[in-house]
């Protein structure tokens, strides 16, 4: 899934861009939407390297919600 890892830059350059303009409080939150952009990226690497390996039933991003994407 390394092809969705694009958006971290993009996002670094939206705050950046933020952070040179003045918008303080958008900038925060972008470095709150990145973390849940890194953290789901992660989850489908997770889940492509298991869905590899033969593993089953895997459980996906539980960002929002514990268990919100469980898997059967």
């Amino acid at each position: 899934m390394a092809h969705n890892d694009w958006i971290l830059d993009v996002l670094a350059d939206l705050k950046t861009f933020a952070s040179a303009n003045g918008l303080g409080k958008l900038a925060e939150q972008l470095d709150d939407t990145t973390l849940v952009a890194a953290a789901e990226i992660a989850s489908q690497k997770e889940e492509a390297r298991a869905q590899a390996n033969g593993e089953h039933g895997q459980f996906g991003s539980s960002v929002g919600g514990v268990g919100r994407y469980q898997r059967a």
